[in-house]
C-alpha cells in the first residue's frame, strides 16, 4: 500500500512538473527583456525607447535591454522578433514602415496581421507641409491652387519612397486634386537643406526636423497633418482647418511581440509601457522630441494597425491608378 501511494504521489508530482513546464512562469519576467529598436542609435525611435526604459524596468522588476537592429526601414528588426521564441523576452519597437506601409507591396517577409502580437503604441508625430521662403503661396489654399496647374505644378519633396511622408504627399495630391511632382530624398535632413536653399519649393517634414527652421523664418509652415493642432507648434493650422476636411496622417512607433506570446505576458508588458507613457515626466520628454504619447491596450493597438494597413493600401492603389 505504502509503495502504491508513494508511486502515485511520485507520478502526480511528475505530471505537475511537466504541466508547469508547459505554462508561462508566474514570476514573468524573471530575467532581462530585450527590446529591439529597428532604427540606428540617435534617432527619435531610439530616443523614445531610452526615455521609457527606466519606468518600464521599474514596472517589470527586470532590465530592459535595448538593441538597435536597423535595416530596410525597420523590416530587419521586426523580422528578427517575428522569428524569435514567443516567450515574452524579445520584443520590438517598430514603426509604420515595417508594420503598415510595406505590407501591401509585399516587401515584408512577415504579415503583421498574423505574425505579431501588438502590445501598445508609444508615440505619434504628424507631418508638416512646408514651403521655401521664395514660394509664392503662404496658405494651403494657395498651395492647392498652384498645384492644380497641370504640367506647371511645382515639385514636392519627401523623405523616401514607401515612407509615410511619401504616402502623405500622395494623399495630398489625391484629396486636393493637385499634381505636385513628388521627389524622393534619402531622409528628411536633405529635404530641409534643399528647402532652405530654395532648391525645392515644397516639402513634407516632421516637427523635429522642421521646428527650428520654421521658428527661425528659414522655411514657411503651411499646414500640419494631424487631426488636431500639435502642442509644440500650436500656431500651424491642421490640413482640415486649412481647407482639406478629413485629412489626417501621423507617423508612429509601437511595441510588438512575436505571435504566440501568452496573453498574461502581453498584459504585463502593456501595463509596464503604459505606466511609462502616463508618467508625467516621461510623457513630457517624449513631447520634447516632437511626439505625443499614444498608450493603448493590445486590442486597441491591433485595431489601429489593421486600420492603418487598410488606409494606406487604399492610398497606394488610388495613387497608382492615376499615374
Amino acid at each position: 500500500m505504502g509503495r502504491t501511494v508513494r508511486g502515485v504521489s511520485a507520478g502526480l508530482l511528475a505530471l505537475l512538473a511537466i504541466a508547469g513546464l508547459c505554462q508561462p512562469s508566474l514570476a514573468y519576467p524573471d530575467r532581462p527583456v530585450k527590446l529591439i529598436v529597428v532604427f540606428p542609435p540617435g534617432g527619435s525611435s531610439d530616443a523614445m525607447a531610452r526615455i521609457v526604459q527606466p519606468v518600464v524596468e521599474k514596472q517589470l522588476g527586470q532590465p530592459l535591454v535595448i538593441e538597435n537592429r536597423p535595416g530596410a526601414g525597420g523590416i530587419v528588426g521586426v523580422d528578427a522578433v517575428v522569428r524569435s521564441d514567443p516567450d515574452g523576452y524579445t520584443i520590438a519597437m517598430g514603426g509604420a514602415g515595417a508594420l503598415v506601409t510595406n505590407v501591401d507591396a509585399k516587401q515584408t517577409p512577415y504579415d503583421p496581421r498574423k505574425d505579431i502580437t501588438p502590445i501598445t503604441g508609444i508615440g505619434s508625430s504628424p507631418f508638416i507641409l512646408v514651403a521655401s521662403k521664395s514660394f509664392e503661396g503662404s496658405t494651403l489654399k494657395d498651395v492647392m491652387a498652384i498645384g492644380k496647374k497641370g504640367d506647371n505644378a511645382p515639385s514636392l519633396a519627401h523623405g523616401g519612397n514607401g515612407t509615410l511622408m511619401h504616402l502623405t504627399a500622395e494623399m495630398l495630391n489625391l484629396q486636393a486634386g493637385t499634381k505636385f511632382i513628388l521627389i524622393a530624398y534619402r531622409g528628411m535632413a536633405p529635404v530641409l537643406n534643399d528647402l532652405i536653399g530654395g532648391h525645392v519649393p515644397l516639402g513634407i517634414l516632421d516637427p523635429p526636423s522642421a521646428k527650428a527652421a520654421i521658428e527661425g523664418g528659414n522655411i514657411k509652415a503651411i499646414a500640419i497633418s494631424s487631426k488636431t493642432r500639435f502642442s509644440i507648434l500650436p500656431n500651424i493650422p491642421t490640413m482640415a482647418e486649412a481647407g482639406l476636411p478629413g485629412f489626417e496622417s501621423t507617423g508612429w512607433f509601437g511595441i510588438v511581440a512575436p505571435h504566440g506570446v501568452p496573453p498574461e505576458m502581453i498584459a504585463k508588458l502593456n501595463a509596464a509601457f503604459v505606466a511609462a507613457l502616463k508618467d508625467p515626466a516621461t510623457a513630457e520628454r517624449i513631447r520634447s522630441l516632437g511626439s505625443e504619447p499614444m498608450p493603448m491596450t493590445p486590442a486597441e493597438f491591433r485595431a489601429f494597425i489593421d486600420a492603418e494597413i487598410e488606409k494606406w493600401a487604399a492610398v497606394n492603389k488610388a495613387a497608382a491608378s492615376v499615374k
